[in-house]
C-alpha cells in the first residue's frame, strides 16, 4: 500500500480535495471532491517526486519533476482530470 506524505496531504488542501490510498489496484492515490471519488492517480512501481527526494536527493527529484513536466504537458493541464492531480499532488 502507498503512504500518502504530509507535502501530498497539503497540496491536495491547496486543491479543496481529499486523498486516501487507492482501492484500485496498480494506482496510488484516490482523490475525493466532496465526498465523490474523482480519480485514482500515480502508478504503483512508479517514482514521484517524494520518493525520489527520499531516495536520491532533492537534485534528482528536481529534474525527474521536470521531466515529468515536460512528457505530461498535453494532460496535466485539463483541471479536474487524473493528470492534472496526479501533477499537482504527486509532482
Amino acid at each position: 500500500m502507498y503512504k500518502i506524505t504530509e507535502r501530498q496531504k497539503a497540496n491536495a488542501r491547496r486543491l479543496g480535495v481529499t486523498i486516501r490510498p487507492s482501492t484500485r489496484k496498480g494506482k496510488k492515490i484516490d482523490v475525493f471532491k466532496k465526498g465523490k471519488k474523482v480519480a485514482s492517480v500515480g502508478a504503483l512501481g512508479y517514482a514521484d517526486y517524494d520518493i525520489y527526494l527520499k531516495k536520491a536527493g532533492k537534485w534528482v527529484a528536481d529534474s525527474r519533476r521536470k521531466a515529468y513536466k515536460s512528457r505530461h504537458s498535453g494532460n496535466r493541464n485539463v483541471p479536474n482530470s487524473a493528470g492534472f492531480y496526479a501533477d499537482k499532488i504527486l509532482w
